[in-house]
């Protein structure tokens, strides 16, 4: 059982992880391609309409593969996870069908009229549907934020006379204070993705002197949207997801801090390696008092640590945890770092000529899809031995008569799958980058509008 258990586990880890590559970029996109819509309707500039449609196609791309991927994640919760969504489908089947059937359709809907209808719609109508299908993508977040955050902290449900979980408020469900914090915690995430990706190829065609004008543009929209989103996913909503941890999963924290012992004004640990068979932190680097002082903010404030919980409620992998929350918070602190520096030059006028800069930014791309996998590891890992925080755990939710043999045999099948999708994807997303803002494709455009005599920097 403990085998086939693992095996689902691992399984579900493996699609999740792989589909969440796509919509990161997608939603952190859907609010750039707004702002460059924004640009082109304010100034008349034929430049932003152009930029957009370039990153729509990259859109599209990441828009298909994300459906492609997330379909199997779909049908797991009945094939994987049997008596998990035999006990909980009344609660968690509302949320995920109000994924599907108002914020994917609308999204899906509205792409197409963006995609190929800009001719038709003119530059209002267009503008409205970039704006909705950022709003489809973000709603679409936030139902499978709800959900998440649901089994994270379950609320506004009662348990039936048959043991099933029944849906006691709807707006329970969907207000739920943990899911609020998680979601604008996530977003900005993806936000942080798409401008860190814009950015990137904005300095890709700097440093190569071509296509510069849209290389300007692509720059300084990623920088000046991702310092903002960069400092807001620290605080308020980082800070506010770690204290709904240490109220709500007190082991979860001691986990993700190393924290064995409890402690009065415990500290922050930096750096170290847990090591959990003698119930220490290795070579700690730490900051004393902080982490009393981030979570309640006081100096001396009591912190549990593992050994005051039961070892049947620790997490699974503590040393994952670990490891997975530190990459999550040092990679964070370096976008801050990495995005102040680059409003830095742009405000003193030398970000577009300073190839160190550029070099770093278009470097650091592959940085946020690690540290929001790093994030999500972190919250799932943490939340184990539990399924449902508190109500099931996860040993009693997969499906009993599918083996672990079945399992890995089809695991492997998804990973060859997934392997000749992510060698597709990066293929037709280096073509566009190839071609470049100006190749037009299919795709219909308006007429440049005669008064744009503005300049794009």
């Amino acid at each position: 059982m403990g085998h086939a258990v693992d095996a689902h586990r691992l399984h579900f880890a493996f699609t999740v992880t792989f589909h969440y590559i796509f919509p990161q970029l997608t939603m952190g996109l859907a609010l750039l391609l707004v702002y460059l819509k924004t640009k082109a309707l304010r100034t008349g500039d034929e430049h932003y309409n152009r930029a957009a449609r370039f990153w729509a196609k990259i859109f599209g791309i990441n828009f298909a593969m994300g459906v492609v991927t997330g379909i199997p994640m779909e049908f797991q919760f009945g094939t994987n996870w049997a008596e998990f969504s035999k006990s909980a489908g009344g609660v968690i089947g509302q949320t995920l069908a109000m994924e599907g059937v108002f914020s994917f359709f609308l999204e899906s809907s509205f792409l197409g009229l963006f995609l190929f209808g800009e001719k038709k719609l003119g530059r209002i109508g267009h503008w409205i549907s970039a704006f909705l299908v950022w709003l489809g993508s973000w709603l679409s977040g936030y139902f499978i934020v709800a959900t998440d955050a649901w089994m994270q902290h379950p609320v506004a449900y009662h348990v039936g006379a048959n043991g099933q979980i029944e849906l006691a408020s709807f707006w329970g469900l969907l207000l739920n204070k943990w899911a609020l914090w998680q979601y604008a915690h996530t977003m900005l995430g993806a936000v942080q993705t798409g401008c860190f990706v814009m950015a990137a190829v904005g300095a890709f065609y700097l440093l190569t002197h071509r296509d510069e004008a849209y290389g300007r543009t692509f720059v300084k929209g990623g920088v000046l949207v991702g310092i903002v989103a960069a400092v807001l996913q620290l605080f308020p909503t980082g800070d506010m997801q770690g204290k709904l941890i240490a109220t709500h999963q007190p082991v979860t924290l001691a986990a993700m801090e190393g924290l064995f012992e409890s402690r009065d004004g415990a500290p922050l640990a930096i750096l170290g390696q847990p090591d959990v068979e003698h119930r220490k932190l290795d070579n700690p680097l730490e900051i004393p008092r902080m982490l009393s002082f981030l979570t309640y903010q006081k100096w001396k404030a009591n912190i549990k640590g593992l050994n005051d919980f039961p070892e049947d409620l620790w997490p699974d992998r503590i040393e994952m945890v670990y490891y997975s929350y530190h990459i999550m918070v040092g990679l964070g602190t370096i976008f801050i770092a990495v995005m102040a520096l680059a409003a830095l030059q742009l405000w003193r006028g030398k970000l577009f000529e300073s190839r160190w800069m550029l070099w770093l930014l278009m470097l650091s791309v592959p940085l946020p899809y690690i540290a929001n996998t790093a994030g999500w590891i972190t919250a799932e890992v943490g939340r184990q031995p539990w399924l449902i925080y508190g109500l099931m755990r996860t040993a009693h939710g997969s499906s009993p008569r599918v083996s672990a043999g079945n399992v890995w045999f089809t695991l492997l099948g998804f990973m060859g799958m997934y392997s000749v999708l992510a060698i597709l994807w990066l293929f037709l997303t280096w073509r566009e980058i190839e071609l470049g803002p100006e190749h037009t494709g299919h795709l219909p455009e308006v007429a440049p509008n005669p008064k744009t005599t503005r300049s794009r920097s």
